[in-house]
């Protein structure tokens, strides 16, 4: 193979590589062309013909799509609430629909008040992050049962300077939260255990993506949690199909208010409970 091509050549090059790992190839070989020369889409389209090298990092780039594995973790970056978010196996990747849990727990706390938030799940941090940004008096527990999604997240919360406001624990659940919580917050996994599941998706975490043999068991212990500490607003996202179990698992029990809301697609995507 030639390891030298002008800018185009090689985009067409790399999408006919990874056409069968992705919908949309071409973009995906922008994006990859971009990310190694250092260059924005203006400049990709300037310099068209201009030559570039085909080298050893595109190739292993080129491969490790070609198996599927997601351009954030091939870059180690993830765009999210337009930010630049660091990202590695064992951390799920954020997606666009989680920046909606964000902007329910904004819109229902009191952005001048000393509240304690406490997310379970933190992951890659990136919630934590932005809710530390949104809720400038805020002090934010962020709990994880998995090492390498602590670790993810650590570098996240070092790279925004928020050390002193998101304080990071190793723990199931509230295991190891005895403090009072005003607020909890939630990305869990609630994928049903049999569900299929695209190839992307295998190169990320299971104890993050799985949530019980049926999907919603965490949901279930987090609201039983809710209760169990008095915590005042639970903000949860959940699956799609999982508003009919919610509204379930609430029944009989005495609450201020609960509200479902939908994603950009139209989907049930989450809920926001008062107790």
């Amino acid at each position: 193979m030639r390891t030298a091509y002008g800018v185009s050549e090689c985009v067409g090059v790399i999408a006919a590589e990874i056409k069968d790992a992705c919908d949309r190839p071409r973009r995906e070989a922008e994006l990859m062309v971009m990310e190694r020369l250092g260059k924005d889409q203006l400049w990709l389209l300037t310099h068209a013909d201009d030559e570039m090298e085909f080298d050893t990092v595109l190739q292993e780039w080129v491969r490790r799509r070609r198996a599927h594995e997601p351009l954030e973790y091939i870059f180690n970056r993830v765009s999210f609430y337009s930010q630049q978010f660091y990202i590695a196996p064992g951390g799920l990747i954020p997606r666009p629909e989680t920046e909606l849990l964000i902007d329910r727990v904004v819109e229902a706390a009191d952005a001048e008040a000393a509240l304690r938030v406490c997310e379970v799940g933190v992951g890659s941090g990136a919630v934590s992050v932005v809710l530390a940004q949104q809720l400038p008096q805020a002090s934010i527990i962020g709990v994880d049962i998995s090492p390498e999604a602590l670790n993810v997240a650590c570098k996240n919360v070092e790279g925004f300077g928020l050390e002193a406001r998101i304080e990071l624990r190793a723990s199931d659940l509230l295991g190891a939260v005895e403090e009072k919580i005003d607020i909890l917050v939630s990305n869990p996994p609630y994928i049903a255990r049999d569900a299929e599941l695209e190839r992307n998706l295998d190169y990320e975490p299971e104890q993050a993506l799985f949530g019980g043999e049926k999907g919603d068991e965490i949901i279930s212990r987090l609201i039983d949690a809710a209760y169990e500490r008095h915590i005042p607003l639970f903000c949860c996202e959940m699956g799609y199909d999982q508003r009919a179990a919610v509204t379930k698992m609430l029944e009989g029990r005495a609450y201020r208010s609960l509200e479902f809301y939908k994603d950009l697609a139209g989907l049930d995507r989450g809920f926001v409970l008062k107790l």
